[in-house]
């Protein structure tokens, strides 16, 4: 299927509602779930933004991989109560993949941040995530594709042999694919614009 045959999901963050946290520690905005409307138990993968204001465990999710990217402030620590797992996170921009199978504990590195989150079911779903500050042209097989403005402004377009459709992108504005898109190219239009890519592919046996 082209992506003219099956426009994107658009949506922006503002739109969506931050629910706490049951600890209090931090607020979260999902942003897409598959299949819509499932919950943390039973999706197939899920992407969101986490604000978080203290320090606070993270939940183990058995059987899930997970990837955390920071998108703001200094960052945080995230290690298991044994030592055998034990990360910086303080990369803006630098997305860090890690099993879900083990429960941490994030300790912030100075003061409150916001992360960007995906987790996929392990042996179903796979997700590759990237940040992207110049023009590009995508022919992914992903099976799902989220794209995000994290900064500034970017033009997408699509098209099976040109570029028959676009849409535009301002900060905090996402697109999202839930079946292959076909052909993208994407530019910015601002000097420092950035883009969160998240390339979700089923776990097909290789």
């Amino acid at each position: 299927m082209s992506t003219l045959d099956q426009p994107p999901e658009r949506f922006a963050l503002a739109a969506i509602t931050a629910q706490p946290w049951k600890n209090g520690a931090g607020l979260t905005r999902e942003l897409a779930v598959e299949p819509q409307g499932a919950g943390t138990a039973d999706f197939d993968w899920r992407v969101s933004i986490a604000e978080v204001d203290r320090d606070a465990p993270f939940s183990a999710f058995p059987g899930v991989d997970r990837s955390i990217t920071l998108l703001r402030g200094a960052g945080l620590r995230l290690a298991s109560a044994d030592g055998s797992f034990d990360h910086r996170l303080d990369r803006v921009l630098a997305p860090f993949a890690f099993s879900g199978d083990l429960a941490l504990d994030a300790t912030l590195l100075e003061g409150g941040c916001s992360d960007f989150n995906v987790m996929t079911r392990r042996g179903a779903w796979r997700a590759e995530v990237s940040a992207r500050q110049h023009a590009f042209e995508s022919g992914s097989d992903a099976d799902a594709l989220l794209l995000l403005c994290i900064v500034g402004a970017w033009e997408i377009e699509a098209g099976a042999t040109d570029h028959d459709a676009s849409w535009s992108l301002a900060t905090d504005q996402a697109l999202l694919w839930r079946e292959r898109c076909g052909l993208l190219w994407a530019t910015p239009l601002e000097a420092d614009a950035t883009l969160l890519v998240v390339q979700l592919c089923h776990d097909r046996p290789r």
